[in-house]
């Protein structure tokens, strides 16, 4: 260290043991150099700013995977030019983030299972705007990953999810930067408690409680906007429930999203033995909460 500012060398090894302050200096003072190589590949534009992004956040994940400490410059500049290189053979828009994880092995589950990183990136992440959070928690990490879907489960057009996850990219490396040195939820605590709240939520049903649920954990005015376009409060929600369990649906947890005030439960559906094509095979629950308490649900089918 020189004039009390550390080498590439030393912020490698700070941030492979687990010093997230250490990764976002690294990203900062490599920035430049990633953005020359994203023009130089991609040109001026939005796609090479994107690049730089997905290039950071694919960083997040393999740092530790570099041997050499010193040749960190190099190694992000590489990072940097395969981000680019995806872009200029996808044949339609992709998920960057998951197309740039992928390609190395872990994906975007896996990115964020990762201790201090893994709370670090969710951190940032609920920095965002519930819209632009919203989006990136639907195509990063659901079983609903194309724009139309999306925009379907938003209800919003195309055109605004495409302008909300690059709006969400450019934001998010500003906010990994700014949040480095916070102190950061414990992510994998906020899942497994939303795990536990939607199991007990359906073994709550199974039994006919459902009702009791809903008026513990709800909003007295919630809002509920059924799978199939029908509006309405706490009532529909109890009877599409009750409904659904007397038709002989089951809903079986696959897995929980939690960032901040949205939680994202996606759910199989069972449909009953006599009639296999009665429902969806699948369900999300997209939920807002204020105070403590769910105040919207939008059921969505996303289409396998």
């Amino acid at each position: 260290m020189e004039s009390g500012v550390p080498s590439d060398v030393e912020l490698v090894r700070s941030a492979q043991a687990g010093e997230v302050a250490a990764l976002g200096l690294l990203l900062a003072r490599h920035r430049a150099d990633m953005r020359a190589v994203a023009l130089g590949v991609l040109g001026y534009g939005p796609d090479a700013e994107d690049a730089v992004q997905d290039a950071s956040l694919a960083a997040l994940s393999h740092l530790g995977e570099l041997r050499d400490p010193a040749s960190v410059g190099p190694w992000l500049r590489m990072v940097t030019r395969n981000a680019c290189r995806m872009r200029l053979r996808a044949a339609r828009p992709i998920a960057p983030l998951a197309e740039s994880l992928a390609a190395a092995g872990p994906t975007p589950e896996e990115v964020v299972e990762n201790g201090a990183l893994r709370d670090w990136v969710w951190h940032a992440i609920g920095e965002l705007s519930e819209p632009l959070r919203m989006a990136v928690l639907l195509r990063h990490f659901s079983a609903t990953t194309s724009y139309e879907q999306i925009a379907a489960a938003c209800e919003v057009p195309v055109g605004t999810v495409r302008s909300r996850l690059s709006a969400a990219r450019a934001s998010l490396s500003s906010a990994l930067l700014a949040t480095a040195d916070l102190g950061h939820d414990d992510v994998g605590a906020l899942t497994a408690a939303s795990r536990a709240e939607a199991l007990d939520t359906l073994a709550a049903a199974e039994r006919g409680a459902f009702a009791e649920v809903v008026a513990d954990r709800w909003a007295a005015n919630a809002e509920l906007l059924g799978g199939a376009g029908e509006r309405g409060g706490t009532d529909l929600m109890v009877a599409g429930m009750n409904g659904d369990l007397e038709a002989g649906v089951r809903q079986r947890f696959a897995s929980a999203l939690v960032s901040k005030d949205i939680t994202l439960w996606e759910m199989d559906l069972l449909s009953p033995p006599g009639d296999p094509g009665h429902c969806p095979p699948a369900v999300i629950w997209m939920m807002t909460r204020r105070g403590g308490r769910f105040h919207r649900l939008r059921l969505f089918h996303p289409t396998p």
